[in-house]
């Protein structure tokens, strides 16, 4: 279910009010039409890996050996969709936690499908995780 973009920060505050109260991570992303170039899925995910891994009182070794093994590759080449996948199914396995997308129409619309596949893979590990997703209709439906 997608909710209107003006009600999103909304029920984002309340989550974070919530979690702030129990073990639980909320991390989120905001979609800006501006920036869209800058917007990648790497950039994305790579934004949530960060903030779930600032609340944490340590780096998680599997976050650790993640970015040392991309750092090894070929020139550095830096972090790959994948790979910042694998980090972020490693440290959501165990933990309560909601990812908020906000202003979803407003991504490359060639990035969207691996967006959206990249959440529903987080979703398949982490039992304990919970997606909200924001956007206007873009008239492709």
């Amino acid at each position: 279910m997608l909710i209107s973009c003006d009600n999103s920060s909304l029920v984002i505050d309340k989550l974070c009010d919530e979690a702030g109260e129990e073990d639980t991570a909320v991390m989120c992303f905001y979609f800006d039409f501006a920036a869209r170039n800058e917007q990648s899925p790497v950039n994305m995910l790579g934004s949530l890996l960060r903030q779930l891994v600032s609340g944490l009182e340590g780096i998680p070794e599997a976050v650790v050996q993640g970015f040392q093994k991309q750092k090894r590759g070929i020139g550095g080449r830096g972090l790959q969709v994948s790979g910042i996948l694998k980090m972020l199914q490693t440290v959501t396995a165990t933990k309560r936690m909601f990812i908020c997308v906000d202003a979803l129409d407003e991504c490359v619309p060639e990035h969207r499908m691996t967006i959206l596949e990249s959440l529903r893979r987080i979703l398949q590990g982490a039992p304990n995780a919970r997606i909200f997703l924001t956007g206007r209709p873009t008239g492709a439906e």
